[in-house]
C-alpha cells in the first residue's frame, strides 16, 4: 500500500479535478444570486436547493469516494472555496468568525459587479 497524497480521494481523483469540474456550475449559479456578500456556508446551502448545482456537488462526492462525514470536509473545505477562489466573480474578504461550520472554517465572500 502506497502513501495517498493529501490531496487526492480514494478513487484517485485530485481536489483540482474536483475544482475543475465544480467551476462552471459554481460560476453560473454567482451569476444568479443577489447582494453584495455571502458566507461560504450559505453558498452552499443555496448550492444544494438548486438542482443542477446539487447534481455536480453529488457528483464530485462520489468521484471523491470517502466516507460522507471526509467527503464532506474535502468539499466544503477545500473544493468549493478553491472553486470560489479561483472565479473572477468573486473575492475573498475574509474569515467569518465566530461562525459555526462542522466541515471547514467559514468565510465571506464579494461579489464582483
Amino acid at each position: 500500500m502506497g502513501v495517498q497524497a493529501h490531496d487526492t480521494g480514494p478513487n484517485g481523483v485530485t481536489v483540482d479535478d474536483l475544482i475543475e469540474k465544480m467551476l462552471p456550475f459554481i460560476e453560473d449559479l454567482l451569476r444568479q444570486i443577489d447582494g453584495d456578500e455571502f458566507m461560504t456556508n450559505d453558498f452552499i446551502d443555496l448550492m444544494l436547493q438548486v438542482p443542477e448545482t446539487r447534481a455536480a456537488y453529488d457528483a464530485a462526492g462520489r468521484a471523491w469516494g470517502e466516507q460522507r462525514r471526509q467527503t464532506k470536509m474535502v468539499l466544503h473545505g477545500q473544493v468549493i472555496p478553491g472553486a470560489l477562489r479561483k472565479s473572477s466573480l468573486v473575492e475573498w474578504i475574509g474569515f467569518a468568525h465566530g461562525e459555526q461550520d462542522e466541515f471547514a472554517v467559514p468565510s465571506w465572500w464579494r461579489l464582483r459587479r
